[in-house]
């Protein structure tokens, strides 16, 4: 007797259904595994892997010299900060292997798609996707608040787990002690909290202290898009600040967080200058005269920065450098020593900041090599690679009495 046709269908079904079981498994292994592995490759590059060449001297005054970085993104990509990896640009063990004292980590919580440096709005969300396949808590998919407490937790623990090699610096009593410290141990590396755009406030006033007690010490106002805060350079309105953007300008002053006025407009930038009571930071940027461009800043930005005291961290990456190179990034840095004075002028990478640069952290020395090679004064080059930073936040960071 043969078999009825509906018996001889049903292990094809449930075969079928076996083989789209199997492939669903199989593709959410790949968006949680491949994909972030794969697109942090592709974004964050270099011009070369090798670490640079340079002379004794050079090499000599980069390792006593305290060298520091305003800005970089590698929370972002859901890497372990304390294990060396074959791509991005920074890690613990690079930042040692590069002699760096202080990185600055950048938190993004939301980009544009088709993010572009002229006009962007916020209504798409390049995040969202990257969160859902790093396994980031459910809440950070919609409230970027939580995205942006998410990773303050990730930097916590790391340093945690550091085994004392990473300090989180967030007064100026922690950067003292850790500058004690890092006299008899010169591999320690300190980490401060930065922010790129305040959207991550979720529109609340009361959240400026929320990032403040997970350790942000540095925010810049917006970032790709206009916020509720504050109008972008790349985004549609080129605004200034709005009325919650200044109440948050205060209040960050109140608390002795560092105001970032990378990717502002220059309508915003005006605005803040003309209220602050206390020095901005420029975390990331390039200069116009340099490498023109809607997010480098002109000579009279520069010099009404420098009136304010305020500190500009000079970019390695196309953007704000115009090529990679290290000539192109010696020449805005001597550019913007011109115009400021030494004193006001220091490094902001963008590192990881889905960025091409000339090397990762661990070839920063060919600024010290280069910058001597141009003729710069020893102290001075000390002064731009890191020292100026240290002295900056040694008075500008929240007493450990702010809370």
């Amino acid at each position: 007797m043969s078999a009825s046709p509906k018996a001889s269908q049903a292990p094809r079904w449930r075969k079928w259904a076996i083989g789209v079981g199997l492939f669903l498994v199989a593709a959410i292994v790949v968006f949680h595994t491949v994909v972030p592995v794969f697109v942090d490759a592709s974004m964050n590059t270099v011009v070369s892997a090798d670490v640079p060449t340079v002379t004794p001297e050079a090499q000599a005054l980069h390792n006593r010299m305290f060298i520091a970085d305003l800005h970089a993104d590698e929370l972002l990509w859901g890497r372990d900060l304390l294990t060396r990896v074959n791509r991005g640009h920074v890690d613990l063990p690079r930042l040692q292997e590069g002699h760096v004292a202080l990185q600055v980590f950048g938190v993004v919580t939301k980009t544009p798609r088709g993010m572009n440096y002229d006009h962007n709005t916020g209504e798409t969300d390049n995040i969202r996707l990257l969160a859902m396949a790093q396994r980031w808590p459910r809440e950070a998919q919609t409230s970027l608040r939580a995205r942006a407490t998410y990773q303050a937790e990730r930097l916590a623990d790391a340093a945690m787990r550091s085994g004392g090699a990473l300090t989180l610096i967030t007064s100026r009593d922690s950067l003292a002690a850790f500058l004690a410290r890092r006299n008899g141990d010169p591999v320690q590396v300190g980490a401060l909290l930065g922010l790129e755009g305040l959207h991550a406030l979720d529109g609340q006033l009361s959240n400026v202290d929320v990032l403040f007690q997970y350790g942000f010490r540095m925010a810049g106002l917006t970032h790709f898009f206009d916020n509720e805060v504050a109008g972008s350079a790349h985004g549609v309105t080129h605004g200034g600040l709005t009325p919650l953007g200044r109440q948050v300008v205060q209040r960050m002053e109140q608390l002795g967080m560092l105001v970032d006025l990378a990717h502002a407009s220059s309508k915003a930038v005006d605005e803040v200058l003309a209220m602050a009571t206390r020095p901005v930071v420029v975390s990331h940027t390039g200069v116009a005269a340099t490498c023109p461009g809607p997010r480098n800043l002109t000579d009279e930005q520069l010099r009404a920065i420098a009136t304010n005291g305020g500190l500009v961290g000079i970019g390695y990456w196309d953007g704000a450098v115009c090529e990679p190179t290290v000539p192109q990034i010696v020449r805005a840095i001597r550019h913007a020593v011109q115009i400021m004075g030494v004193e006001h002028v220091a490094l902001g990478s963008d590192f990881d900041g889905a960025t091409k640069t000339p090397w990762d952290t661990r070839g920063v020395v060919a600024l010290t090599d280069a910058l001597l090679k141009s003729g710069m004064p020893t102290e001075d080059v000390a002064r731009v690679m890191g020292g100026n930073t240290r002295d900056f936040l040694l008075q500008w960071l929240p007493g450990a009495e702010v809370r």
